[in-house]
């Protein structure tokens, strides 16, 4: 009987898909699979999905609208899983709303520890309900949605939130792009540093007045007193 909830797999390759539902039962998930992004999309409308993988090279529609339309709708992980492994690929998902990118072949036991952790720090943020003021944004861990001094709200997606929130919790104190990524990522991530700089740019353009102040060679921080 599985216990840690439905992950979705919209993903082409039947083969793909039968060796991930044996690792991600194993660890007590129900894994659901849609062979096409149209299937994917219905799927994930029922509600109970906790986490998606989501294949780029799909037929149909195509993974990155697949992202922006799934991303539109909801705030779960989205891991996106592809053969492509350029820094513009790379790039391209993350703007969109992606929280991961695993590029084909990938080990499975480490897909299935990547979502297991992504799940942990948003369980984790959940819990401990928490506001932080800064620059006249309030930032508010449990609803996990940030209002401006207009009072209008804006919800970054979950990799983002986990960032900024990280940052306000630091302020003055300059973190480096690993420290980010081992912090917010929430495990050993292997990944490139430029990971960080894409999710950066991605707030800003959210949120313009937010104080995240570049420290050139370094990484980044969160100005004291906004």
């Amino acid at each position: 009987m599985t216990t840690s909830g439905t992950i979705l797999l919209i993903e082409d390759e039947g083969d793909i898909a039968d060796l991930l539902r044996l690792y991600f039962e194993r660890d007590g998930f129900r894994l659901v699979h849609a062979a096409t992004g149209e299937a994917g999309l219905e799927r994930a409308k029922q509600g109970d999905v906790r986490a998606a993988l989501l294949d780029i090279g799909l037929p149909g529609i195509d993974g990155i609208e697949v992202c922006r339309r799934l991303r539109a709708a909801s705030d779960i992980p989205i891991l996106m899983l592809t053969a492509r492994d350029s820094e513009v690929d790379k790039i391209v998902g993350l703007e969109i709303g992606a929280d991961d990118y695993v590029t084909k072949p990938f080990s499975p036991r480490e897909l299935v520890a990547r979502v297991k952790a992504v799940l942990r720090r948003s369980e984790e943020r959940r819990v401990s309900v928490q506001t932080i003021g800064v620059g006249g944004f309030s930032i508010d861990s449990g609803r996990r949605q940030v209002e401006l001094p207009s009072g209008e709200i804006v919800r970054p997606t979950a990799r983002e939130f986990d960032l900024l929130w990280h940052l306000a919790s630091h302020p003055g104190l300059v973190l480096s792009r690993r420290q980010l990524l081992e912090a917010v990522w929430g495990y050993d991530y292997v990944g490139e540093t430029r990971t960080v700089d894409v999710h950066v740019r991605q707030l800003r353009k959210k949120l313009p007045e937010i104080p995240i102040e570049t420290v050139w060679g370094v990484g980044y921080r969160m100005a004291e007193g906004g």
